[in-house]
């Protein structure tokens, strides 16, 4: 794919210097690319690679000053980091939603809608009543339950499953090996020590814009009628494990192996480090940061709290307390230094004492 400078200018709202009619067919690092590259400008220790760059344009700030000659086309934005970051995406998309067509052998039910500019991968299995949008793409080994539901421009890569029921949002990535719908983990233990399965009936509802990474697994609701919810725009990292009943607010954002235990409703615009366990029922208010490896065994009722530990409290008061757990064992020492010298300060009084009675 190729694009003139002035068209990507034209795309990210920003100002040529230079010239615009060059061709720009990928993009790259400032201190590495190569002609016909754009690269682009936002940390200052990056600033000496500009003057050297042989990219064919860099996208900088609208208030950039050059300290010396640059031979290079410059686009003016308000933020180049957001702008390149909104070419990327843009590349992204333009590899992604080439491929159009069906793969054989693969499966198809009858009564299955299908939309426009439709990718089938090899392999791939759709069963009945499906729904699929317009330009979705659908990769090998892709296995779509009864009753499924599929926005426009939604990406399933390699081996993703969706059980029956689920509904999957408009602008949607799904990265391989993800499973969503699965059984939630519930069981009823017997008198006599073993447990039986409870039927998990419900199903799993994605709503749009959501990007979901490799290998997380999102359980569905235990009852008919409920389900587990993943609203706009969220942003799930690989190998993360939600289960039935979770809800996760919209513009969450969540790293590699978090678990989050059944029925908690997660707010907006969360972030949530690795690692973090989230016990079941709880509630996280909006706005709340969690360090990685944290362990959340209460409600976050305050937004715009910052905990981290396990069990996580409050991040300032973390590191408070850490301070004085990493001195715990010079603390130690010096308590039993303490304990010695009066020890011994302990005997010589006795000593003391003891020859005062006998000189009376």
């Amino acid at each position: 794919m190729e694009f003139t400078i002035n068209q990507i200018a034209g795309m990210l709202k920003g100002e040529v210097q230079g010239d615009g009619n060059l061709k720009i067919n990928m993009l790259g690092k400032i201190q590495d690319a190569k002609q016909g590259q754009i690269a682009f400008l936002a940390n200052p220790k990056y600033e000496q690679f500009i003057y050297t760059t042989l990219a064919s344009a860099v996208i900088v700030k609208k208030d950039f000053q050059a300290k010396k000659e640059i031979l290079t086309t410059l686009i003016l934005v308000d933020d180049p980091y957001t702008s390149f970051t909104l070419l990327l995406e843009e590349y992204h998309k333009a590899i992604n939603f080439q491929k159009i067509g069906v793969e054989e052998p693969s499966f198809i039910s009858k009564n299955v809608t299908v939309g426009k500019n439709i990718y089938r991968g090899a392999f791939s299995y759709i069963g009945h009543n499906v729904a699929i949008g317009d330009n979705v793409k659908i990769y090998p080994h892709v296995f779509i339950g009864d009753n499924v539901i599929i926005g426009n421009n939604t990406i399933l890569h390699a081996n993703v499953k969706l059980y029956a029921d689920t509904k999957v949002g408009n602008n949607c990535v799904i990265h391989s090996g993800t499973v969503i719908g699965s059984d939630g983990f519930g069981f009823a233990p017997q008198d006599d020590g073993s447990y039986k399965t409870i039927p998990q009936l419900g199903n799993v509802i994605i709503e749009d814009n959501v990007a979901i990474g490799a290998n997380t697994v999102i359980d569905c609701a235990t009852l008919y009628g409920d389900s587990t919810i993943i609203r706009q725009g969220v942003k799930l990292d690989n190998l993360i494990q939600v289960a039935h009943n979770v809800e996760i607010g919209k513009n969450t954002v969540i790293a590699a192996q978090t678990g989050i235990s059944g029925s908690s409703k997660v707010g907006e615009n969360n972030m949530i480090g690795g690692q973090v366990g989230i016990a079941g029922h709880l509630v996280i208010a909006n706005n709340t940061g969690i360090g990685a490896q944290a362990g959340i065994g209460k409600s976050i009722k305050e937004e715009g709290s910052r905990i981290i530990g396990s069990p996580a409290f409050d991040v300032k008061e973390y590191f408070k307390a850490y301070a004085v757990f990493k001195r715990l064992p010079d603390l130690n020492e010096r308590l039993r230094e303490l304990e010695r010298k009066m020890h011994q300060l302990n005997g010589s009084l006795e000593s003391e004492i003891e020859k005062m009675e006998d000189e009376e």
